[in-house]
């Protein structure tokens, strides 16, 4: 178990060309991640080809199992130790159309999760998720959840209930929602005393203008670290497992709670 988890959020303005020409943008992100130190590297909602539903139609736009177009992404990961988190509309063996969270381990494994409150068209295209996601990375649990389960306080309390230190949130929040950002991922640390992360989709897509403000956020709800804009940035932030032990403390009352 280590002190700190070195992480960063990806805020991601996804190109056109699909999944080829968004992996190798992935690889280029990765490596100016692993130049910062961080260990985990958490990209946005859809970042392997944008938040565009109306190209699914197209074959070439969902992931499967074992996609040899993420070769060089888990080359990168397998040489600079990085863990990554990428997002992608996936189908499973069966042919189970998901929305998921991608993670590729350094030893060659993966991960998914699958996003359990889909909304609007994404009822009609992806299979929900069940639970939560979780994987260690040197002694720290971390939880998967993509956008609008962070405004579902049950799916936070159920990765703290498995003892997440993080909850690592892959979204697209637009112009206009800074505030809901906000409160989603601030609640949700300070309820459950874990970090959150937010890797958000940037640049423009059919849902609008996205709002950035990718980062991370402390146990007790404050923002520790943003981006600056809301173009492609690779935002790193080094987590203190004091600071959580600091809010996980308990305080002796007769309630049990921890002091804010």
């Amino acid at each position: 178990m280590t002190d700190t988890l070195t992480a960063a959020a990806i805020q991601y303005e996804p190109l056109d060309g699909g999944i080829t020409a968004n992996a190798a943008e992935h690889v280029r992100l990765i490596e100016d991640a692993d130049d910062h130190g961080c260990r985990l590297v958490v990209f946005p909602e859809l970042s392997l080809t944008g938040y565009r539903l109306d190209h699914l139609e197209d074959p070439g736009f969902w992931l499967k199992p074992d996609d040899e177009r993420l070769g060089d992404v888990r080359e990168i990961c397998r040489r600079t130790g990085v863990t990554a988190v990428v997002g992608a509309a996936f189908r499973e063996s069966d042919g189970t159309p998901r929305l998921a969270s991608v993670a590729l381990h350094p030893d060659g494994s993966t991960e998914t999760t699958f996003k359990a409150c889909l909304h609007g068209q994404e009822q009609e295209l992806f299979t929900p998720g069940q639970g939560v996601t979780l994987m260690e990375m040197d002694g720290w649990r971390i939880a998967l959840a993509l956008c609008s389960d962070a405004s579902v306080p049950e799916h936070a309390a159920a990765a703290a209930a498995a003892n997440a230190d993080v909850y690592c949130v892959s979204a697209l929040y637009t112009k206009d929602e800074e505030h809901r950002l906000g409160l989603h991922l601030g609640a949700r640390a300070m309820e459950n005393r874990m970090f959150t992360l937010l890797a958000n989709l940037g640049g423009r897509s059919p849902l609008g203008e996205s709002c950035g403000l990718s980062g991370f956020w402390g146990p007790d709800g404050y923002p520790l670290k943003h981006a600056a804009g809301t173009r492609t940035e690779v935002v790193p932030c080094v987590l203190q497992r004091s600071r959580l032990e600091k809010y996980r403390r308990p305080t002796g009352n007769a309630a049990g709670e921890t002091a804010i």
